[in-house]
């Protein structure tokens, strides 16, 4: 099928965009990579009228260093591309968790072309993004007529394919605030081939001073209506020493925890039993690979 017609705006500025998308409202949508929207169009399934292209506002583009009240931030463009995420060299060094999910993601066209914002505001419970944007205590930055606001990651996924950015709302980006501490991290997804839609995936940080845990957030992705925060198995971490998190009493307690607090659900081809099945495994070895 083709796409029905539809006028096209390329924008300049945040500030543009905003200005179209209260024209039209719920008749605009906007475009970054155009990795999701574009089969949504061609299947029909969304028919706007017209079309706000963001591929030349600069300000939604690149990853920047800043530091507020001596602590050092990480912001992450919504216009960055997986690739450029998976290329750069800043964030191998500050970010590792995001350069360990990229080669999950589809295949390499996407990645060319797919960008953070667009994954993110899609809001897929089955995309990597949205785990690890809460994994690593994201906050989305967002404008809109009203102004910029924030809004932690961890808040901003409310439903199946439904999030907190409100109409005529523009996502600008994501800032991370570097832990002073050490951190380890953990990212694994199983799924039946590369570059499938994962049947369960988890990805962790944790923050350790010398060898003692001190913070853990461990988020889980595709079990679910939006990523899984799990809070129990998170609990029995902080205060652990990092080289006993292998001990088996404490993965049978985490196992325990996970399976009992999170409730999955089952999709076309999986049962949730196999997703709470395969959320104890993927504790398993997230804490077997973070004690070496």
């Amino acid at each position: 099928m083709k796409a029905a017609a539809f006028d096209y705006r390329k924008v300049q500025t945040i500030d543009q965009a905003i200005g179209l998308l209260q024209d039209f409202g719920d008749n605009a949508k906007l475009i970054a990579g155009g990795q999701s929207l574009l089969p949504s169009l061609n299947m029909r399934l969304s028919a706007p009228e017209l079309l706000i292209d963001l591929n030349g506002v600069d300000e939604l583009k690149g990853i920047q260093v800043k530091t507020e009240n001596n602590q050092e931030i990480i912001f992450l463009g919504a216009m960055t591309t997986h690739t450029e995420i998976e290329d750069s060299a800043l964030v191998a060094e500050k970010l590792p968790l995001l350069k360990k999910a990229v080669p999950h993601i589809a295949h390499r066209a996407i990645r060319n072309l797919g960008t953070w914002g667009g994954s993110i505001v899609y809001g897929d419970p089955a995309a990597e993004w949205p785990a690890c944007a809460i994994a690593l205590g994201g906050v989305m930055v967002i404008a809109g007529p009203e102004g910029r606001r924030k809004i932690a990651a961890k808040d901003f996924f409310i439903d199946l394919y439904t999030t907190d950015l409100q109409a005529n709302e523009i996502l600008l980006g994501t800032e991370f605030t570097l832990s002073k501490l050490q951190t380890k991290d953990y990212f694994d997804e199983l799924a039946r081939r590369h570059g499938d839609y994962a049947i369960a995936g988890l990805t962790v940080q944790i923050e350790h001073l010398d060898d003692v845990i001190k913070a853990a957030r461990i988020v889980y992705f595709s079990i679910a209506s939006t990523p899984m925060v799990a809070t129990q198995a998170q609990t029995l971490l902080v205060g652990t020493s990092l080289q006993k998190i292998n001990h088996p009493d404490l993965i049978l307690q985490c196992q325990i925890a996970v399976r009992s607090e999170i409730q999955t659900m089952s999709d076309l081809t999986n049962s949730a039993k196999m997703k709470t099945h395969l959320i104890g495994v993927l504790i398993e070895r997230a804490l077997v690979s973070l004690a070496k």
